[in-house]
């Protein structure tokens, strides 16, 4: 249910930076938590475990979150610099 809902989130965070503001942290974190998503899956494969695509959608979603706190943060720093 939990990750239903960061599903939906990190989709809406997608869609709303997705034109108009040109390279930003939440498209650079969802394609870090697919590479990194990837990368954890075949290693889980090699071990015997299965390649999981859960994973990568769940390393996904976190990486799209932590782009968007990126974008915060540096909203943030520029209104605290600006003042």
């Amino acid at each position: 249910m939990i990750w239903t809902i960061l599903g939906i989130i990190s989709i809406l965070l997608l869609i709303i930076y997705f034109r108009g503001f040109g390279p930003n942290p939440i498209w650079g974190g969802l394609t870090l938590g697919i590479i990194i998503g990837f990368i954890i899956a075949i290693i889980s494969a090699i071990r015997g475990i299965g390649f999981n695509w859960y994973v990568i959608g769940k390393v996904a979603i976190i990486g799209t979150l932590l782009g968007f706190i990126s974008e915060l943060l540096g909203m943030l720093s520029t209104k605290l610099f600006k003042k």
